[in-house]
């Protein structure tokens, strides 16, 4: 959507205001927003219930069907941004999973990509090789001879604010992205204690600098967490995402909830449809997630029906993940 069709929450509530005054000229504000032109998008869900499985050709097939073709892709640079956080030994619900770091790299290079990086600015390790080194992507990459960018450590670049959803004039970046084609985020299924889930849109808070932003990104919090996933998205326009969702987390996420079997990959182009459809396969309503519930009809849609599902259907591989009553965000955003 450009700029010119973005409704800010200010202009609608001015024009909420004035809409008893139109209403004598016979202007209804409620009728002319609700019957604005609603975006679509497509979203691909795929049963997976191992990491072992052949998820580079489950992806190369979800992509397909997305209309992601070897033409589209041919002689791009791909970056890859994983989810790493914490690192505690048999954890396999707080990160991406370094088989599906693989998959993901071994499907775009079947598509003909030129090249393929992974590079993540972890929010709570300064240290980002160790939370690698621990996490065992490290290890996948060097056995695939893929390079790794440390991205809280980098030299940066400032570019406008295309959000303007914070009082953040503008938003600084890793240089490597004017040097990629595609940006892809590689997030877990997980809820979350200050957003009510994290997916591909909340994953890309680790692509935002620790020199710059503090850590764990205390800047952007003290932005407004929610305003700043949407500003990062709308300036960024990250091209995919992959969600990791055979193993996720429930309860006191990111990093103290608990495993659940999910079993799924969901994938798509547009963000906001897929965390749409990763909240809805958790039994969470994306409609009282503030991030998504801002981004609606903006950044992308989140409604069911403007949402086409391709493979798995959502009632088919839905399950409720567990939410805590004494977490403020997870308090009646139950699916029901």
């Amino acid at each position: 959507m450009n700029k010119e069709q973005h409704i800010s929450r200010r202009w609608f509530l001015k024009a909420s205001l004035a809409g008893g005054i139109l209403a004598a000229t016979g202007f209804s504000v409620s009728k002319w927003w609700f019957n604005l032109p609603r975006l679509h998008a497509q979203t691909f869900i795929v049963r997976a219930d191992k990491y072992q499985n052949d998820l580079a050709s489950l992806m190369v097939d979800g992509m397909r069907l997305l209309g992601v073709t070897s033409e589209e892709i041919k002689g791009k640079r791909i970056l890859l941004k994983p989810n790493l956080v914490e690192t505690h030994r048999g954890s396999n619900q707080i990160n991406t999973h370094p088989l599906v770091v693989r998959g993901a790299v071994e499907a775009f290079l079947q598509l003909g990509a030129q090249k393929v990086f992974v590079a993540e600015g972890p929010g709570h390790r300064r240290d980002t090789f160790l939370v690698l080194e621990e996490s065992g992507l490290a290890d996948v990459l060097y056995e695939d001879r893929i390079p790794f960018f440390n991205l809280n450590d980098t030299e940066v670049y400032n570019v406008p604010n295309a959000g303007g959803q914070t009082a953040l004039k503008t938003l600084t970046f890793s240089r490597l992205f004017k040097e990629v084609d595609w940006v892809v985020s590689l997030p877990k299924l997980k809820t979350h204690h200050w957003t009510g889930v994290t997916l591909s849109m909340k994953n890309l808070f680790g692509v935002m600098p620790g020199i710059c932003y503090g850590w764990p990104k205390n800047v952007l919090h003290h932005a407004g967490i929610n305003e700043c996933i949407l500003d990062i998205t709308a300036t960024l326009k990250p091209h995919f995402a992959i969600v990791d969702g055979i193993v996720g987390m429930e309860g006191d996420g990111p990093i103290m909830g608990s495993p659940v079997q999910a079993n799924v990959l969901v994938m798509g182009r547009n963000l906001p449809a897929v965390d749409a459809t990763c909240a809805r396969l958790m039994g969470i309503n994306p409609h009282k997630i503030g991030y998504l519930a801002l981004a609606s009809n903006w950044l992308g849609p989140i409604h069911e029906k403007t949402i086409q599902q391709v493979g798995e259907s959502i009632a088919s591989q839905q399950r409720n993940f567990l939410l805590l009553e004494k977490i403020p965000a997870h308090r009646r955003i139950r699916l029901t």
